[in-house]
Parts: structure tokens; sequence; C-alpha cells
């Protein structure tokens, strides 16, 4: 398995392309069922399969990444030929940016000596998707980069 097994909600919650996935393999609901009783490890490998596919699916599709921690915050875009970074870094001992008083102060004082801020990129592996996959598990979320884009601008203007 390249990524990780959905969760069982998210399996729910794909249960139609489920479906589909099994009627490619020529697998039917009655067949898929005598193969979870009888064969659970073959069953297992399925839903792994399935998983990786929704995974490419996904990633493949990733644009923005968001991974906002209590005094950084860690804004990617990911472009066609490399990882571009936005890092902002709040020195404010008394400032959380995971609370909402944390974040008005911030959106507040961005300009001040309080805020630091460093640009970066870094070219894919081989494996643009394994690499955007493992931003995720360092708890990066998939976004729609309203915050990248206003501190792109704000940086080039």
């Amino acid at each position: 398995m390249k990524y990780t097994r959905l969760t069982k909600q998210q399996l729910e919650e794909l249960h139609q392309e489920f479906i589909n996935f099994l009627a490619t393999q020529s697998i039917t609901g009655d067949e898929w069922e005598e193969i979870k009783t009888n064969k659970p490890q073959v069953a297992e490998d399925e839903i792994d399969v399935f998983s990786d596919l929704v995974w490419e699916g996904v990633l493949s599709k990733v644009e923005y990444l968001e991974n906002i921690s209590e005094k950084q915050m860690h804004l990617f875009h990911l472009a066609e030929k490399e990882m571009k970074l936005i890092s902002v870094k709040v020195m404010n001992p008394e400032i959380d940016l995971n609370t909402s008083i944390g974040f008005s102060w911030f959106k507040k004082n961005w300009q001040s000596d309080f805020v630091e801020y460093l640009t970066a990129s870094k070219a894919y592996t081989d494996d643009k998707n394994l690499d955007k996959f493992q931003l995720i598990q360092q708890g990066a979320v998939i976004t729609k980069g309203d915050l990248y884009q206003w501190f792109d601008n704000v940086i080039d203007a």
C-alpha cells in the first residue's frame, strides 16, 4: 500500500465508487460478500488498492496545503514543477494561531516585529503525489489556497 487505507467513514461515503471499482474487476455484490467472509485478506487487499486509487486521484488535484500550529503557519502552493512555501512565525508568546483570538491578533498585526516570514521552494522527488501525501501526514490540510494567495500578493507588492 502506497498511502493509507481510507477510514470506515470515508469508505462509507465512497460506497458507490467502491461498488464501481469492484465492478471493474467483475466482482458482484454476492461475490464481494463471499470474499469478505472466506478470504478476508483478499478483501483487505482490494480495499487497500481502492484506497490508493482514491488518494492518487485526490493528490493529483491538490494545489494548496496549510499546516497551522500554535506559533507557525506553513502555507504550500503545489505548483506543477515545485512546491512553494510561505512560512509565517509568530513570536508573541501570548498568541496561539489555532484560536480565533490568536488569529484575529495576527490579522491586525501581521506586519509587526512579532511576525517573521520566509519563502522557499523545493523541487518534487520522483513521486510528486507521495511528496504531497507526506505533507498531509505531517498535519497539513487541503485548502483552496486563499491564505497562501493573500500572502503571495502581499509579498510581491
